[in-house]
């Protein structure tokens, strides 16, 4: 495998990714909160984009992988600044954003923000608002209280080592929700869940497809499917719905 390539954001931060030249629309895979861009989902789908001459991209935010900063002090806020930065300096044209858990929410926010480049989006166990509607709603009034006298707070992963989250990440987090006022998604969407997800819920999902206004917006439940969402049959699906909005 190719060596990472990095660019620097106009906000200092140093990010890594992969680049791979093809036809359009460029697809760019936007990962999981800790995730990084060597994970299954990523390569398998880089993989395929080379073999059918697209263009594609994948990148670690800052804080993630072979990037720099420490996640522990990252936020919502900067890694769409690195996604934006992204997309800015190493694509062209329109884009299939295809965003997995955290992602999903970056996914949806780069479309906020750049509408005119989107020309499709795929969500995988979307996340969107997870830091308001997962982590603080949840929080017990002693999380709340360490949360703001230390700053910071531990919990526990079914996936990996426990998630430090931070005063900062949650205070920042409620300024980057999509599900409060109007999202206006003007492009096909492919949402895709598994059901027994225990990270992102199948009621996130339809939450979601309820609230967004697109033109062609559909949502596929996976029995049995978890957060992964990454075995052989998973990873079709995702092609698959890459294809669909491509071809619009």
């Amino acid at each position: 495998m190719s060596d990472s390539k990095f660019i620097d954001t106009p906000e200092g931060r140093r990010i890594a990714y992969h680049k791979t030249e093809g036809a359009g629309p460029c697809v760019v895979f936007l990962g999981g909160l800790k995730s990084d861009m060597m994970g299954t989902k990523a390569v398998y789908l880089e993989d395929w984009a080379r073999a059918e001459g697209r263009a594609f991209l994948r990148f670690d935010y800052s804080g993630h992988g072979e990037s720099s900063g420490n996640f522990a002090e990252g936020c919502i806020g900067d890694w769409h600044e690195d996604t934006l930065a992204a997309v800015g300096a190493l694509t062209e044209g329109p884009l299939v954003v295809v965003g997995s858990s955290m992602g999903g929410w970056q996914a949806l926010l780069l479309a906020r923000q750049r509408p005119e480049r989107i020309a499709g989006l795929v969500g995988i166990a979307a996340a969107p608002d997870f830091t308001e509607d997962g982590y603080w709603a949840n929080f017990t009034e002693a999380q709340k209280q360490t949360l703001a006298e230390v700053g910071q707070v531990e919990l526990p992963s079914d996936y990996m080592e426990p998630y430090v989250i931070t005063r900062r990440m949650i205070e920042d987090g409620r300024n980057r929700l999509v599900l409060r006022d109007p999202l206006t998604l003007p492009f096909p969407v492919r949402l895709l869940q598994g059901t027994a997800d225990t990270a992102v819920s199948t009621a996130t999902a339809v939450r979601l497809l309820e609230h967004a206004q697109s033109p062609d917006m559909h949502l596929t439940l996976v029995k049995d499917a978890d957060h992964r969402f990454s075995d052989t049959h998973c990873l079709a699906l995702i092609v698959q719905a890459i294809k669909e909005v491509s071809a619009q």
